[in-house]
C-alpha cells in the first residue's frame, strides 16, 4: 500500500503487511537514517503492536511525525 503523508518531510510510505505482520516499509524523502531505523525495528512485528508504540510522536513543533504518520497508515491495515 502507498500512503500519502501529511505534515512531515516524508511524502509517502510504501508499506507491505501480510497476515498482520509488517514485511517491508520504504519511505520517500525524510530523514533517511531515522526512517531506515524505524523500518528495521518494525519489520517482522505485528502492525497492531507497532501502532501504539509510535502513535502520537511529534517532530519538533509539528503536530505529527513520520512515526505518527506510519501509525496512521498501519491503522488502515489492521
Amino acid at each position: 500500500m502507498i500512503y500519502k503523508t501529511e505534515g512531515v518531510c516524508c511524502r509517502e510510505m510504501d508499506i507491505r503487511v501480510e497476515d498482520g505482520i509488517i514485511q517491508e516499509i520504504t519511505f520517500s524523502n525524510g530523514c533517511d537514517g531515522n526512517l531506515q531505523g524505524i523500518a528495521r525495528l518494525a519489520k517482522g512485528r505485528k502492525a497492531a503492536d507497532v501502532i501504539p508504540l509510535i502513535r502520537g510522536i511529534k517532530c519538533g513543533p509539528k503536530a505529527t511525525s513520520c512515526p505518527d504518520q506510519l501509525a496512521a497508515a498501519l491503522q488502515t491495515l489492521v
